[in-house]
């Protein structure tokens, strides 16, 4: 079953390993574990219903305490404090679980007549916030997009593929296998994430260097909106005027519910292997990663860990003897301490595997790359998913940890990256409250573009005596990095998404006059502002996970 208050599968569990735990210890001092309050405990806070009843819409609608608790948050770290502690602060007043267009034309038509907030609810993997409702005098009805997950059509000769929005990406991938294909759309929350979910957010894939970001794939669909269907068809390509599929693409539930998307799909590869390439030092790595993506050798995904990263995913890897050895064999040929590690995937037929192997293989030689096969990345295959898991670990051994991203162009990568994992690493210390506090602070490039990449960015650090402590240390170093990141050059979000958190620092990338013409659209599909307020525009500050949970800054 579902982890009411975390991540994924109560089943799994991903146990950190003895070494690892004292490589975290080194770095950042014992942890103390805060305690975690019950789900009975935060069902007994939810108020009643303000929904009105009596409708047509009844039938889809569960009002029911443990219901709308599991619905009213996402995954970003205060959304995990908010569930953890138990202050959740504001609950939604139902959700509604539709199983057609026509139903969620109904519910759209219900919040018109009874000024109803309405929220599109997809998989519940935001780490933007953008599923949480806002404290508001009107009622907020959340739709779960889940019953809407089949694939309704495909067409083999142009290869579109349609789905129900509420498709997860396990049915979507499953459900294409069984006919010879795949999207090859594989966001790291790609186990509860949904179609509709990645549309609405601009969602990038593992491997999007092969198949393309949801962008290249998504080439049509049905939205419902309060002004009626809008129907997105299936072009290849137009010059008629702005494109309103792009219009739909980052709209985060603002102009309507996505109900059905028609996406691009690829036969299915006739091989694939993920490699695993170590760099003397981070400029050796940086130039490697650049060089294969503009001669555009035909790699699946690239991946390149700056030398902290590197360390942490040794340490935290277990196996000690096997690293120990690896590590010996490195330091023989060059790669010792600051090397960098990249991660390369090649996919397709016979002939383009060989061929894209044998390139990148030479580029990364002549940088000074150490090749060292297939075995490490087919452990990175295994994990590629699981790794959100971690965050449980972390926090049972009473650490935190969240991540921030960006993209920026090639020649402003170094800048903007150190600029990033300074202020992480020291900001704790600028605060009154947290003055010996620090953070381990690493980073990778996870999505290269033959014009710049993107920079993901984790950071660890002890959690506080308390709840709102914690939150005000997380707080501090969101908001000082987010205004360092869209001062230079950086975007808010290259994968993310807008939802609550980023909104903020959405004008500054925007400009005036972007923003007005986003709020333009928004209100010509939603004049009442009933559809997700508060998401993607209108947050002038960051969200508290509950009113109690909130503590000034110092």
């Amino acid at each position: 079953m579902r982890r009411w208050n975390g991540w994924g599968d109560d089943q799994f569990n991903l146990e950190l390993p003895e070494q690892g735990l004292s490589f975290l210890a080194e770095r950042l001092g014992p942890g103390s574990p805060l305690a975690d309050s019950s789900l009975e405990h935060v069902c007994q806070q939810v108020p009643d219903s303000r929904l009105p009843a009596g409708d047509d819409v009844d039938a889809l609608m569960d009002t029911r305490p443990e219901t709308r608790v599991r619905h009213a948050r996402g995954q970003s770290l205060p959304d995990w404090l908010a569930m953890r502690s138990g202050e959740f602060g504001t609950f939604p007043d139902g959700v509604a679980f539709p199983e057609s267009n026509q139903d969620v034309q109904a519910l759209l038509q219900y919040a018109h007549r009874h000024q109803v907030v309405l929220i599109p609810y997809g998989g519940g993997t935001s780490v933007a916030g953008h599923i949480n409702p806002v404290a508001s005098e009107r009622p907020v009805l959340t739709v779960d997009m889940s019953a809407m997950n089949r694939l309704i059509d495909l067409d083999e000769e142009s290869r579109i593929a349609t789905f129900g929005a509420g498709t997860p990406g396990p049915l979507v991938e499953a459900q294409l296998r069984a006919r010879g294909y795949t999207l090859g759309h594989f966001p790291q929350s790609f186990e509860l994430s949904t179609l509709g979910g990645w549309v609405a957010s601009r969602s990038s894939g593992q491997q999007s260097l092969r198949y393309g970001r949801i962008e290249q794939l998504f080439a049509g669909g049905r939205v419902e909106t309060l002004k009626g269907t809008l129907q997105l068809p299936t072009i290849p390509a137009s010059s008629a005027g702005p494109d309103i599929r792009e219009m739909i693409l980052g709209s985060e539930g603002r102009l309507g519910v996505i109900t059905e998307v028609r996406v691009r799909v690829s036969a299915l590869a006739e091989r694939e292997s993920f490699h695993v390439v170590f760099f003397p030092d981070w400029n050796a790595a940086r130039n490697a990663c650049r060089t294969l993506v503009q001669n555009r050798v035909q790699l699946s995904m690239l991946r390149l860990s700056n030398a902290v990263e590197t360390e942490t995913q040794l340490a935290l890897a277990g196996h000690p003897r096997l690293i120990g050895l690896l590590e010996q064999v490195l330091s023989v040929r060059g790669a010792r301490d600051g090397k960098c590690m990249m991660t390369f995937g090649v996919t397709g037929s016979r002939t383009q595997c060989a061929s894209a192997l044998k390139q990148a293989k030479q580029i990364c030689g002549r940088l000074g790359g150490v090749y060292t096969g297939t075995r490490l990345g087919k452990k990175w295959a295994e994990k590629r998913f699981t790794m959100p898991y971690l965050r449980e670990a972390l926090w049972q051994l009473g650490y935190a940890v969240d991540t921030l991203e960006t993209a920026t162009d090639w020649d402003n990568v170094d800048n903007l990256l150190q600029r990033i994992e300074g202020n992480l690493r020291t900001g704790l210390s600028q605060r009154e409250n947290s003055r010996n506090e620090r953070a381990h602070v690493f980073t990778h490039l996870s999505h290269v573009y033959g014009q710049g990449c993107s920079i993901y960015t984790t950071y660890v650090f002890r959690v506080a005596d308390d709840y709102p402590e914690t939150l005000a240390r997380w707080r501090h170093l969101k908001t000082t990095t987010s205004e360092l990141i869209v001062n230079n050059r950086g975007t808010i979000s290259h994968q993310h998404g807008v939802g609550k958190d980023h909104a903020p620092w959405l004008p500054t990338e925007k400009g005036d006059l972007g923003i007005l013409a986003i709020r333009a659209l928004c209100d010509t599909f939603d004049p009442d502002t009933l559809l997700n307020p508060g998401t993607l525009l209108d947050s002038g500050t960051l969200p508290n996970p509950g009113n109690s949970l909130d503590a000034e800054p110092s």
